[in-house]
């Protein structure tokens, strides 16, 4: 049976009266019945600063596993460091290395990446987008050496707010660091990102490449490659540069279609985890979106 997860960063971003205290929100889900919280690690929530000793983390992680929960994967804050437009990204590798570290201490074995920089950075910086995918590959071989000593997965999430957004560059980049012997790197397949890179072409520099069957098509270009999964519905549309995120039965998606290709696609977690990133007010739509997840993971069971 799938274990069913949210992303902590849907109730900071993008809301009036954000969730700042997590216990309270630990509290909630195990309430609602999850197995599970994504931990982002954004403050006021969790950080490698605001829990900086083993002592603090092995408290932290008592009090998730005492509300019934574990965490699913861990996402870093690690957008104000330069990835692709610099040569040697040392800082980024250092910020990344900390907060391995961090989620080794929580027990955590999934870290998800991005490409950290926007998309409208590229031409403003005049890189070519092959020179960007070389750089990717070469920093994500190193946090995935990095994290295969400790036993954790690295999750790169593809995404139209950033570069790399095209299925050939998608299948690339993965095909890249794994090529070098990383067998602990792949996807993050979102399912809304998914929707956006693949059937919308959104922020595809140059020629949009758009697939005839949109997200169920890069999925199967993708099998074999996905290290973990993010579910959340698509309207076509992006919020804050990046994928709109909408509640199921909000959007387009055919999660009929999708869950069992999904399923049969060799993801080696059973996390799904829901993400609602810049909802305003996740907790009016989180139960109704538990519960349609609910019904997938008891037909496809």
């Amino acid at each position: 049976m799938k274990k069913l997860s949210i992303g902590s960063w849907a109730f900071l971003f993008n809301q009036e009266q954000p969730t700042n205290d997590f216990h309270a929100l630990v509290h909630k889900l195990q309430h609602l019945g999850f197995q599970g919280i994504e931990l982002g690690g954004f403050a006021p929530h969790p950080t490698p600063e605001s829990h900086d000793t083993k002592e603090k983390r092995q408290k932290l992680r008592k009090m998730v596993v005492d509300h019934r929960l574990d965490f699913s994967g861990y996402a870093p804050d690690l957008w104000s460091h330069k990835l692709w437009s610099v040569e040697t990204p040392s800082d980024y590798l250092a910020a990344f290395e900390k907060n391995l570290i961090f989620a080794a201490d929580l027990s955590i074995k999934a870290i998800r990446v991005d490409a950290v920089e926007p998309i409208s950075q590229v031409q403003k910086a005049g890189i070519d987008p092959k020179l960007i995918l070389d750089r990717c590959a070469a920093a994500f071989d190193r946090c995935a050496n990095l994290a295969a000593n400790h036993g954790i997965n690295v999750c790169w999430e593809f995404d139209p707010g950033f570069p790399l957004n095209k299925p050939s560059e998608i299948v690339g980049l993965i095909d890249a660091v794994r090529s070098r012997g990383n067998a602990n790197f792949g996807a993050l397949f979102d399912t809304c990102d998914a929707h956006l890179c693949a059937s919308v072409g959104a922020n595809h520099l140059g020629e949009k490449e758009i697939l005839p069957g949109g997200a169920a098509d890069l999925l199967r270009m993708l099998k074999d490659k996905i290290m973990h999964v993010h579910l959340g519905d698509s309207d076509g549309t992006l919020r804050c540069d990046t994928s709109a995120h909408v509640p199921f039965g909000k959007g387009v998606l055919n999660f009929d279609q999708l869950i069992p290709e999904l399923v049969a696609s060799g993801v080696p977690d059973d996390w799904w985890t829901i993400d609602l990133c810049f909802w305003p007010d996740p907790w009016s739509v989180v139960a109704d979106c538990k519960r349609f997840l609910d019904k997938l993971r008891h037909k496809i069971a």
